[in-house]
């Protein structure tokens, strides 16, 4: 993986120091912390203010991170009031409100942003800010279609910053621990994994057209997407069922975590085929508009094979737990989800049980924990020189492409084979989904 890791890595940070009058007695620890290594200071800016804010309070707040939070921006104004609000807890100092995130990437203070906006903006605005000298923290997904993937790859690379994917398993210990035990053998020749997310979800309702709400700019939350009527639960979470135009389903949704650790622990690529059996099976008459259930099977070299049973509103527990991830080998197997990993021989005694101790939520909504705190902190130390990233875009645009591929197979409702070098499909309606259309002059370029 380390040859496609070939971002040219070097900072944006200011190095003008500050001068410091008077003594620091009386100073809060936290007052304290934010003039520590000031030179070392990132300016950070955090887009997005939903169910995923609660993840950056203590990774903005810690000593080590040595962060000044400038901006919280939403385009929803009781978003940004919800997260000053949350972040008084956690920091002494009041960021900046802003409604608009282009203004934000103007402001040449800004050293990166944590971009947790709706997945129609995940691209675009993190081009918008690699362009504006930016370094990017992108939730996931990070792309909302495969033309997007490649351009938020080359834009990280023409620009020259950290853009880390907030798949932030990647940061979790045990799972570090276990997929470098597989890569050494382990459990002999891995050749498969089946991850899963299972959820109860209930019903949506059906879109009527109704005014914005107050405090929303339904302009800019529409954004790089083409424009239409407002529609009654609409911002808030619910446009991940409603249409392609801002949502990627519950594969862009969820599986990209699980998925990204399959294609970690096979050390595989690029699939050669992809496909799908998806269908709305639940609240047949409700608000959803895509696929509610989904088995996806993606072809590799060697006879390797990663399956995707995702179920979001039928709670039945096939495989012990709400999301995971199982990968089989040769000599034996290993079940991993965000708590544990359990190691088991070639007849399916336990041979090892690890309880990580982790906080992160496995299946309910929002929140943070902390594998999110690592994750994040270790995006700050990539900006700093002082680590790698652990999910670099390059690598995790090629787990984010596989549920680009189970989308478009639901969508044109066959199969297809896949160019295992780039990435690209064998398949003229699928390559008709290849990107989006957009609202006029917003279409992300380099």
């Amino acid at each position: 993986m380390n040859s496609r890791r070939n971002f040219i890595k070097k900072t944006a940070l200011g190095s003008a120091g500050i001068a410091i009058a008077g003594s620091t007695i009386g100073m809060s620890a936290q007052s304290y912390s934010r003039i520590m290594g000031s030179n070392d200071r990132i300016q950070l800016a955090i887009a997005g203010l939903g169910r995923r804010l609660g993840a950056f309070y203590q990774p903005v707040a810690l000593k080590e991170a040595n962060v000044e939070l400038v901006y919280l921006c939403d385009v929803m104004e009781s978003q940004r009031a919800n997260a000053l609000k949350g972040f008084s807890e956690h920091i002494d100092y009041k960021p900046k409100l802003e409604n608009d995130i282009r203004k934000v990437i103007d402001d040449p203070k800004v050293d990166a942003l944590i971009n947790a906006t709706p997945d129609h903006w995940h691209t675009p605005g993190s081009i918008l800010a690699l362009k504006g000298g930016k370094h990017v923290y992108v939730e996931k997904p990070s792309s909302h279609n495969m033309e997007e993937n490649e351009l938020l790859v080359e834009a990280a690379g023409k620009y020259g910053k950290m853009v880390q994917m907030g798949n932030q398993q990647r940061s979790s210990d045990h799972t570090i621990e276990i997929i470098n035990e597989i890569h050494n053998g382990i459990i002999g020749n891995p050749y498969k994994a089946v991850t899963f997310y299972t959820s109860d979800r209930g019903e949506v309702p059906v879109q009527k057209k109704a005014p914005v709400p107050p405090g929303l700019d339904w302009e800019l939350f529409q954004g790089p997407a083409p424009r239409r009527e407002y529609t009654e639960e609409t911002w808030d979470y619910n446009w991940h069922w409603y249409g392609w135009e801002y949502g990627t389903a519950e594969t862009g949704n969820n599986a990209t975590h699980e998925l990204d650790i399959a294609r970690w622990a096979l050390d595989v690529d690029y699939p050669h085929h992809a496909a799908v059996e998806a269908a709305k099976r639940h609240f047949i008459n409700d608000g959803w508009e895509m696929y509610d259930t989904m088995e996806a099977t993606f072809k590799f070299a060697d006879d390797k094979v990663i399956q995707w049973d995702g179920k979001s509103r039928n709670g039945y527990d096939t495989y012990g737990g709400g999301r995971g991830t199982i990968i089989y080998g040769s000599e034996g197997s290993v079940f991993i989800d965000r708590e544990k990993y359990i190691l088991t021989d070639r007849n399916g005694q336990v041979i090892r049980e690890v309880q990580s101790g982790s906080t992160e939520s496995g299946i309910a909504l929002g929140g943070g924990g902390d594998m999110s705190t690592t994750h994040v902190l270790n995006f700050f130390d990539g900006i700093r020189g002082k680590a790698k990233l652990n999910a670099p875009i390059d690598d995790a645009n090629i787990s984010m492409a596989m549920v680009h591929y189970a989308n478009i197979a639901s969508r044109i409702n066959k199969g297809f084979d896949i160019d295992e070098a780039t990435g690209r499909m064998y398949d003229r309606d699928a390559m008709k989904l290849w990107g989006r259309n957009y609202a006029p002059g917003w279409k992300p370029t380099l």
